[in-house]
């Protein structure tokens, strides 16, 4: 259950300034529109909205492997985003406590979640999920 009081210190941005050194977070031109927002054009140079890019941020460049690989003992809980972190940047297969299982390329973990690059049989495509979500993974 979310308690406020547990999570009110959480500064995500700060977090995410810190797993990519070279990101700094968008400050918006005035543009037509919201005042302080930007216009529906707005897009970082990697093609995240609202974020500029760095390098790192790109989807692969190559399909993963042609393979599935065989899926190790699930867990009866949640997937700990430290262990997940050693796939950062990795050719990933994930299974989900719905029975789908895919290849993902994480760029960021965060307390709960995972965001990345999602396989879908053709191209990569941005993609994030709750950490509660995956019963098991493996990295190549």
């Amino acid at each position: 259950m979310y308690n406020p009081t547990v999570y009110s210190f959480i500064d995500y941005d700060q977090q995410l300034v810190r797993q990519f050194p070279s990101l700094q977070m968008p400050s918006f031109p005035a543009q037509s529109g919201f005042p302080g927002f930007p216009g529906p054009d707005f897009t970082g140079p990697s093609g995240f909205p609202g974020l500029p890019g760095s390098q790192t941020q790109q989807a692969p460049t190559a399909p993963p492997p042609a393979f599935i690989p065989q899926q190790a003992a699930a867990a009866p809980f949640a997937v700990d985003p430290g262990a997940i972190r050693l796939c950062m940047f990795r050719n990933t297969f994930i299974w989900l406590n719905n029975g789908d299982g895919f290849w993902f390329y994480p760029i960021f973990v965060g307390p709960r979640s995972v965001a990345g690059f999602r396989w879908n049989g053709r191209f990569w495509t941005i993609f994030g999920i709750d950490t509660r979500r995956i019963v098991s993974f493996t990295c190549s």
